[in-house]
């Protein structure tokens, strides 16, 4: 999750860098969700195809086209289990040789994603590219596991892209992009959609420039004119908020969000594009496994690839400007959430605790967000 330092810089810097090719970006992330391979071009150009969408042309194509011997990139967390050995502790990406006999899908898909039936052979490492980390930065962006089967290539690759319909994306556009993926937010929708006990109410839709990801603000009543409304930052939850999940308490927390700010006379409930602490869907299913095998919510993310909490809470705070509210009481739990409002410039008059009672399947759930993320539950 991004530090208040980068809150405040995106926050107070009249100007931010931002990459120059973010269609580019999306074009690039989109394929490999399709099994493509992409070039990233830097002082090295290294075409990299995602694991977990490789088919058997695609890998082909890419071990024709490399000069060297074909590596996966991978988080290091993961890299430890398919090197079947520790790895540096200030590791931002481990690479390791792939022999020719594991350059399968089976094999490709067993070495990403720790919930599919593993590979026994240990993988031996080798220096990872300097490209290594935009490699696993552009598969986050496509929500994909952070997992890449990567070549170098010469300069002759490079020039006869376009005739082989393959994509290229610089490196440092792709490791600037997520610091400015916010920038340009601003209000493209508003309808009142009265609800069931907060009938006064309005959904507010919003886009950034760079992106085509939607947040939604929910407005209860009329917050803008109110001197600190109820506000609270909710990560969609397609299980817990459509399905009624038991494994977590984020449908309890929506509706019960809503129903305090009808009571409260207004509110605004900024409705995120972050599901699953911002790892997607999919890989929060695959969280799910991992934490039926023993994991908890923390630690099956890691193994994952993924980071703890992948959230950025700036849009939260970009929402709340473009709402002209400057002044709120926080419904929340999660100091990271009170911290990264705060460093946006956001006056936190007050917190107001949201916490719901354990239901018997998400109790180590609660008991690992007040022990490992520090929420007050109590």
């Amino acid at each position: 999750m991004p530090s208040g330092a980068h809150y405040r810089w995106i926050m107070h810097t009249a100007q931010p860098s931002f990459p120059s090719q973010p269609r580019q970006i999306h074009r690039t992330a989109s394929d490999l969700r399709r099994g493509v391979p992409v070039m990233l071009t830097g002082p090295e150009n290294l075409l990299i195809l995602a694991a977990e969408t490789a088919g058997p042309a695609a890998i082909a194509e890419l071990c024709a086209l490399g000069t060297g011997e074909p590596m996966l990139l991978i988080a290091p967390v993961r890299g430890a289990a398919v090197l079947r050995r520790p790895v540096e502790n200030d590791s931002a990406v481990v690479a390791a040789h792939i022999p020719a006999a594991l350059l399968t899908v089976a094999a490709l898909r067993g070495f990403a994603d720790p919930t599919a039936p593993q590979t026994r052979t240990p993988l031996e490492p080798t220096a990872a590219p300097a490209a290594g980390l935009a490699a696993l930065t552009l598969a986050k962006l496509g929500r994909l596991l952070p997992a890449m089967l990567a070549v170098r290539v010469g300069p002759e690759v490079e020039a006869t892209l376009g005739e082989r319909g393959l994509l290229a994306v610089p490196v440092a556009d792709v490791l600037d992009y997520p610091a400015g993926e916010t920038l340009g937010l601003r209000q493209v929708a508003v309808a009142s959609v009265p609800l069931n006990g907060a009938p006064n109410s309005r959904v507010v839709a919003f886009r950034a420039e760079a992106s085509a990801i939607e947040h939604l603000a929910i407005l209860v009543g009329q917050p803008e004119t109110a001197e600190a409304p109820l506000v609270r930052i909710h990560s969609e939850c397609f299980t817990g908020d459509l399905l009624g999940s038991m494994r977590c308490d984020c449908g309890e927390q929506l509706r019960g969000a809503i129903q305090r700010m009808a009571e409260d006379g207004a509110g605004v409930l900024l409705y995120l594009a972050q599901e699953g602490r911002g790892i997607g869907l999919v890989n929060k299913l695959r969280a799910y496994t991992l934490q039926d095998r023993g994991l908890d919510t923390i630690d099956a993310n890691r193994v994952l690839g993924w980071g703890a909490d992948e959230r950025n809470f700036l849009v939260a705070a970009l929402m709340l400007v473009e709402l002209g509210i400057e002044r709120v009481r926080l419904l929340t739990n999660n100091p990271d959430k009170i911290a990264a409002l705060a460093a946006c410039g956001v006056e936190i008059v007050g917190r107001e605790a949201h916490a719901f009672a354990p239901n018997g399947v998400n109790d180590e759930y609660l008991a690992t967000k007040a022990a490992r993320f520090g929420h007050m539950l109590d």
